[in-house]
């Protein structure tokens, strides 16, 4: 949870903050709104423990649950885990770059297919503001038949009428000025920066001429990564962000440019489910310890320790298990070896090493159980 305040800035209208939010007060009467997203409350942070003073350039990532009060559907959960990443201190193009670039990386790492970075440019505070007028003088004269939620927002913040579903609002907006038409000449070299960059790393875009972005403190660049998944819905957007340059500034902090980006945990995984993907392989152990006696239970806890010291995953049994149940045990976590330790090996300072899946065996010094396990694996 945030102070609500946090959210519910006096220029900050999306739907998100205005209608979606959860809102109690707690036994000391202070107003608390659990978080519908991650950037406000990390700005928050980074203001409250003064991180401005410590780096020119902060970069920052999170994960953690966020709550919107909407209707549930597909893909769209009342809770939801999101992470992201945020980077404070500079407005240069290239560091825009940098995160487009690391948003489409992790995407591209998982493996998914049919990925596309949509992008494009709301422009620095004097293009947003010129724009936001011809947009504004634009739909005036169709207030009356836009959508109910679309004439709130023409007082309050016309570029989210871009982003309306309703039919009638797309029809209206089907020849509306575009954001791209207004940028004056610093924030069109910007953004054209940005493209250059984006074209030299090989990372692949598509110009979304209305995109704006669910949340009104965004500037300059504002980016979703999409996936054209068959089966997966109308809910595409895997994830996005953009850069925002006052929101430090309006939340109490000196004046620091900002950008980043967040994904939906759940859609995501809904999206690695439908393309078949896997995270990762289940959980395993590398070695399980097999042993019959206190003495080789003595040789293997100290093995085991030496193994968890070098990074290697590794159990033994405690409760004193015949050999058919530990084979079992072993066998339930899916451990790549056994170490068999009886009364012969303690004596000869030896152990041996069976590969549960080829069944070999093979007889080594328990000194060389570390490198032997690391050429293995």
């Amino acid at each position: 949870m945030e102070y609500s305040d946090v959210f519910h800035r006096e220029n900050e209208g999306s739907d998100m903050v205005t209608k979606e939010t959860y809102n109690f007060k707690d036994k000391g009467d202070r107003n608390l709104t659990l978080r519908p997203e991650g950037t406000a409350g990390v700005i928050r942070s980074f203001i409250e423990n003064k991180l401005y003073a410590q780096n020119d350039l902060t970069k920052l990532f999170y994960i953690g649950p966020n709550f919107r009060y909407e209707r549930p559907q597909k893909g769209r959960f009342r809770q939801f885990m999101q992470f992201g990443v945020e980077a404070l201190g500079t407005n240069n193009p290239y560091l825009d770059a940098e995160v487009l670039a690391l948003a489409y990386e992790t995407i591209r790492g998982l493996g998914l297919k049919g990925v596309v970075v949509k992008i494009n440019s709301l422009g620095n505070d004097a293009s947003k503001a010129a724009y936001k007028e011809a947009l504004y003088n634009y739909l005036l004269p169709y207030k009356d038949q836009l959508s109910e939620d679309s004439q709130v927002r023409l007082e309050k913040n016309p570029l989210r009428i871009l982003d309306s579903k309703v039919p009638v609002d797309k029809e209206i907006t089907k020849n509306a000025p575009l954001p791209l038409e207004y940028l004056d000449e610093e924030s069109r070299n910007s953004f054209e920066t940005i493209t250059r960059l984006l074209d030299q790393a090989k990372i692949p875009y598509a110009l979304d001429r209305k995109l704006v972005r669910g949340l009104d403190y965004y500037s300059h660049i504002v980016f979703e990564i999409q996936a054209e998944i068959e089966g997966f819905g109308s809910q595409n957007a895997l994830g996005g962000g953009g850069r925002y340059d006052n929101l430090v500034s309006e939340l109490g902090g000196p004046k620091t440019p900002g950008i980043g980006f967040a994904f939906g945990m759940e859609r995501l995984l809904n999206a690695l489910e439908i393309e078949g993907r896997e995270l990762a392989p289940e959980p395993s152990l590398d070695a399980f310890f097999v042993t019959f006696d206190e003495k080789s239970k003595d040789l293997a806890f100290n093995l085991q320790n030496e193994l968890r010291v070098h990074g290697f995953s590794s159990d033994l049994n405690y409760t004193n298990k015949n050999f058919k149940s530990q084979l079992k045990e072993a066998l339930n976590h899916r451990a790549k070896f056994l170490v068999i330790i009886g009364e012969n090996e303690v004596n000869e300072g030896v152990v041996n090493l069976k590969n549960t899946s080829t069944e070999e065996q093979i007889k080594i010094r328990k000194e060389e159980l570390v490198n032997k396990l690391k050429e293995l694996l």
